[in-house]
């Protein structure tokens, strides 16, 4: 049988060694020898001796996401074998995280992670005014950590008196070391007369970067609602 279907790139090839790698900008595929935590959903395919269960998020972090909404629901991926994993096919990017690291991530932009990455839900800095509605997922230790964006990302450096201003629906992630604030672009009356839709936008100062999606968050059918994300319907 001959077609381009069957063209080199699209093969899953024999696993060389453990651990994440990309199939394609769609696809991640994790070689599993032990285990590896995933978003529960975004398995597509796997082969070998393998369990999936639902993983606890601990005490603190079940209650943070049940109040707020903001999280990961992970399962464990256990046993020896191969997965493939995507969300709505959105574009897949590798993190190598290194310890003293930290990185904060929208929970709807993670797919997976290895196990020696640390995972809690914290609060954003300078946003305690909106109460409980503002909260991300922080990734400190050693490992690989795949994110999804819809669409080609952009990174954009953060230097100190230069804070950078973005879209609480499209940002996908930050330095956890940059302060955060929310900024108000303008004021009820100017939307309510028709202004820019802009209402809030998350302003980060210090050194480091911030990744931002040329989306505002569609949902595909493994995310979270838009209410879910790092602002709830408090975004543009």
């Amino acid at each position: 049988m001959r077609s381009e279907l069957f063209k080199a790139e699209s093969m899953a090839q024999a696993p060389t060694a453990a651990g994440m790698s990309l199939q394609h900008s769609k696809c991640v595929k994790y070689v599993v020898n032990g285990e590896v935590l995933a978003r529960q959903g975004a398995m597509i395919a796997y082969r070998g001796q393998l369990q999936f269960e639902a993983k606890s998020q601990g005490a603190g972090n079940f209650i943070r996401r049940a109040v707020t909404g903001e999280g990961v629901p992970l399962m464990a991926c256990r046993g020896q074998g191969e997965i493939w994993f995507a969300n709505a096919s959105m574009d897949c990017f590798l993190i190598d995280v290194e310890q003293g690291d930290a990185l904060s991530i929208n929970g709807r932009n993670v797919l997976l992670f290895d196990p020696g990455l640390q995972y809690q839900i914290q609060k954003v800095p300078g946003a305690g005014m909106f109460g409980g509605g503002l909260f991300n997922s922080v990734f400190t230790g050693q490992g690989k950590l795949a994110i999804t964006c819809d669409g080609p990302p952009i990174v954009i450096p953060v230097a100190p008196n230069q804070p950078v201003f973005v879209d609480t629906d499209a940002v996908i992630g930050w330095s956890a070391n940059l302060q955060s604030t929310i900024q108000k672009s303008q004021s009820l009356g100017s939307m309510l007369r028709g202004g820019s839709g802009e209402l809030f936008q998350l302003a980060l100062n210090g050194q480091g970067f911030v990744i931002i999606q040329p989306s505002e968050g569609a949902a595909g059918p493994q995310q979270q609602s838009k209410g879910g994300g790092l602002l709830g319907g408090l975004g543009g």
